[in-house]
């Protein structure tokens, strides 16, 4: 197997062969263009970036520079993706985010890691493991998403959380480490920020 095939596979392997660095060096110019060049307020300019940089992207992506990412080929976003401003996602392993998905300022998803023992680490092996965000999810800012997470649908994480552990469906979820909090009910539709109710119409 390449060094990539490794990588993809979830395996142990060598990000300086096999042409990774130059992969690297490739999504870091289309980073420029959509993070330096790209006029913020041009969207149509901006989405044309978001699509040459992900691998699939649904209708209306929406990614607020500055963006960071490894390759950008392996992240996945369905419809309405929206990242605000300085979002990380390492994407050496695949990223696959869902429809109607919200990442808040400051937001990390990071696939990548490394061995915890020294001469180990020391020796240049690493790894990723693929992470997913389902449908209708509201990431909070400064939110750390660890390798190997799977968030399901209709979940809102709390601002500040580092996520270790799989999240179930419909729950909100917040804490270091983050824990599920509760569900989300029908009352939930009344209010718009804690137990402020929404206006009537």
């Amino acid at each position: 197997m390449t060094e990539k095939e490794k990588m993809l596979a979830e395996l142990p392997y060598d990000a300086w062969k096999d042409g990774l660095p130059e992969e690297r060096d490739a999504c870091r110019k289309k980073l420029y263009r959509l993070n330096v060049t790209t006029d913020w307020s041009d969207f149509p300019a901006q989405q044309e970036q978001v699509r040459a940089l992900f691998g699939r992207t649904g209708k209306n992506p929406v990614v607020t520079p500055p963006f960071y990412c490894d390759y950008g080929c392996n992240i996945e976003v369905g419809d309405n993706f929206y990242a605000n401003f300085n979002c990380t996602i390492t994407d050496v392993a695949r990223v696959q985010i869902g429809d109607n998905v919200m990442l808040g300022p400051n937001v990390a998803v990071c696939t990548a890691g490394h061995p915890v023992h020294p001469e180990t680490r020391n020796s240049g092996v690493e790894y990723g493991i693929s992470i997913s965000i389902g449908d209708n999810c509201w990431i909070g800012g400064n939110v750390f998403i660890n390798p190997g997470v799977h968030i399901g649908k209709n979940v809102v994480i709390g601002s500040g959380s580092v996520v270790t552990k799989d999240i179930p469906d419909n729950v909100i979820a917040a804490g270091v480490p983050c824990r599920v909090l509760r569900e989300i009910t029908e009352e939930d539709k009344k209010y718009y920020f804690k137990k402020r109710e929404l206006p009537k119409a």
